[in-house]
């Protein structure tokens, strides 16, 4: 009986050796899979910022092109409305030039 009771705590112990470097192993497997989970999520987070700098940048050149060209707009408007008064005012010179002579000419000689 004392045989039989040795050879029982002897099959637990060596169950029980058994359980503990079977949980050793997983726990080396965890360990290994947390280093890969943070390889590819490092990865992933690599990958992600790239194309959140990309889209980025797109957007900008979309904003920066868009305000060329309304700027580009609004400077030929200004030019046009800059010609336009510049004509008027040469016209209005041409059409009162004589008359302009002749005050200048008052003002002198009253002087």
């Amino acid at each position: 009986m004392a045989d039989v009771a040795e050879s029982k705590v002897t099959g637990i112990i060596k169950t029980l050796n058994g359980l503990e470097n079977d949980l050793d192993s997983l726990t080396g497997k965890v360990g290994d899979m947390k280093k890969q989970l943070n390889v590819k999520t490092s990865s992933e987070i690599d990958t992600l910022l790239e194309k959140t700098r990309e889209m980025a940048t797109k957007e900008a050149e979309s904003i920066i092109n868009d305000a060329k060209e309304k700027a580009n707009s609004e400077s030929i408007k200004i030019i046009q409305e800059g010609d336009s008064k510049l004509a008027e005012i040469e016209s209005n010179v041409n059409s009162n030039f004589d008359d302009m002579v002749k005050h200048v000419v008052t003002t002198i000689l009253k002087a």
